[in-house]
């Protein structure tokens, strides 16, 4: 066989290797080189790729050098042979290496025998992505010449598929590294220095989560809805050994009786009409991290009986299936039902509520959390401001008096919903009793006797409102009524008029 005939067969091969292996730029590489060493006789291949960002060329696959030869194998731009190649995107031939002052020898595989390095760029869109280089015995210049121009066909054909490749990388490794910050900033914002509140029966729950959290141990979190339930879960998990696992969150509730089974053990395809391929459920999504079981008291006692299993064993099979699936989950369950109630009627099993009750956390209503109720307000003002790029500045006196008389049957997440409302519809970056819901106006709602037992009639209202407006200004201009006229774009007789109506007394505002 010719030359050409045997540079033609390789070539055909490499083209087949590339078809073949389309994301494994490792094994594409060392397959090439492999070809190239079997069937044109070479001492050694290398391929270097540059770091995407840096001027740094890595040995990204070889033929003839161990793994410490290969990791050895690191060049700059502009440094040695293919530092050169790298930069100045044209190939060189070393005839003899021993005579070169240029040849670096990094890799340190080369003996005494003489020895021929010929170096071509692998070029892509312009840009010089690496080099291929190949070491073979020393022989005439024109020889050495053709094999310069066959090796610099192969990195042609390479550039485009290694190319390809190494942005689908590059892709993965910046999926990756977001995926990481994103689980950072998940760990960060449920962290337990984050959470808001620091009444007693607050500062127990957080001693509660530090002791439970590097347990294994199923926790039951209680309270009423809107106290933040998943929010503790979500502390434990991200406070455990589990944070860079699932945190998986099922809304038992929220999901219709006859599907529960099959969202949180999957099903097999066939398992009943309309599964018409295999899924997995909940828990084995939930696999080596955190299952979050809200509104576990809404479960319906069939279902009972197969986590009752699951906790105890760690075994499930799917919907329709008969294989058993061994799990390691972390379950935190959270009710806001009277259980034992349930157990006393028979809709909840006894056995199962011991086994969720392992570790139990109950979180006070904020009706009982009074001094963090401005806590919580001023977080979510700041939190929603930012939201919504509105500079939010305070809460008027007369919000915090209707948020502080108020009853909460929503709690947390009343207080949130009401914030986000305020500061929506606040035009001046205060949060005024007028932007808050009608539900904290009234008397009934709030529980004062701020008006009459009738209601208010509608001067009372206009003055109520009057009066705020005029005190948030004298606060703003420290009791000058002269200040305030201008802000409220009005004379100063008419508010010196209004303030002594309504008894307001501004050097209390100075």
């Amino acid at each position: 066989m010719t030359r050409s005939d045997k540079e033609l067969s390789v070539l055909y091969k490499i083209s087949q290797t590339i078809s073949a292996r389309q994301h494994n730029i490792s094994d594409l590489l060392n397959e090439v080189l492999q070809i190239m060493s079997n069937d044109m006789g070479l001492l050694r291949g290398t391929l270097t790729l540059r770091k995407p960002g840096t001027d740094i060329l890595n040995i990204e696959a070889s033929s003839g050098l161990s793994t410490s030869e290969m990791r050895r194998g690191q060049y700059q731009l502009g440094e040695g042979v293919t530092g050169q190649v790298a930069k100045s995107g044209q190939s060189a031939i070393v005839p003899d290496i021993s005579k070169s002052p240029d040849f670096l020898n990094r890799t340190k595989a080369r003996g005494d025998q003489k020895t021929a390095f010929i170096c071509v760029p692998i070029v892509h869109h312009k840009e010089v992505i690496g080099t291929m280089s190949i070491d073979l015995p020393t022989c005439e210049e024109q020889e050495l010449k053709g094999y310069t121009l066959f090796l610099e066909h192969v990195a042609q054909i390479l550039a485009s598929a290694v190319s390809t490749i190494r942005e689908e990388i590059e892709e993965r490794h910046a999926l990756e590294s977001e995926n990481e910050m994103l689980r950072r900033q998940l760990g960060d914002r449920y962290s337990i220095d984050n959470m808001v509140g620091n009444c007693n029966s607050m500062r127990s729950v957080y001693e509660q989560i530090v002791q439970v959290a590097n347990s294994a141990a199923t926790v039951l979190v209680r309270g009423e809805s809107g106290t933040g339930k998943e929010l503790v879960a979500r502390a434990i998990h991200f406070n455990s050994p589990r944070k860079n696992n699932a945190f998986v969150s099922v809304n038992c509730a929220a999901l219709p009786e006859n599907l529960i089974e099959s969202e949180l053990f999957g099903h097999e395809k066939g398992a009943f009409t309309g599964a018409a391929q295999q899924r997995k459920g909940r828990f084995e999504l939930a696999n080596g991290g955190t299952i979050f079981l809200d509104e576990i008291g809404d479960i319906a006692p069939a279902v009972q009986v197969r986590l009752l299993r699951v906790l105890q064993e760690k075994t499930f099979e799917r919907v329709g299936g008969n294989e058993p699936i061994h799990v390691n989950v972390r379950v935190v369950a959270a009710t806001s039902r009277n259980l034992e109630e349930g157990i006393a009627k028979d809709t909840f099993r006894e056995d199962l509520y011991y086994r969720l009750n392992v570790f139990p956390i109950l979180l006070p209503p904020l009706r009982e959390r009074k001094s963090d109720i401005m806590l919580l307000a001023d977080h979510f003002l700041q939190k929603y401001g930012s939201m919504y790029g509105k500079e939010m500045k305070r809460i008027s006196t007369s919000a915090i008096n209707m948020m502080m008389a108020y009853h909460w049957p929503g709690n947390v997440r009343e207080l949130e919903n009401c914030i986000e409302r305020a500061v929506l519809t606040s035009s001046d970056g205060v949060i005024h009793g007028f932007n808050l819901p009608p539900s904290l106006q009234t008397s009934e709602g709030t529980h004062t006797n701020l008006l009459p037992e009738n209601g208010a009639n509608l001067k009372q209202m206009i003055e109520a409102y009057e009066r705020e407006l005029i005190i948030d200004a004298l606060k703003k201009h420290r009791g000058n009524a002269a200040g305030v006229a201008r802000y409220l774009e009005t004379t100063q007789r008419i508010i010196n008029y209004r303030i002594k109506n309504l008894g307001i007394e501004p050097r209390n505002y100075k």
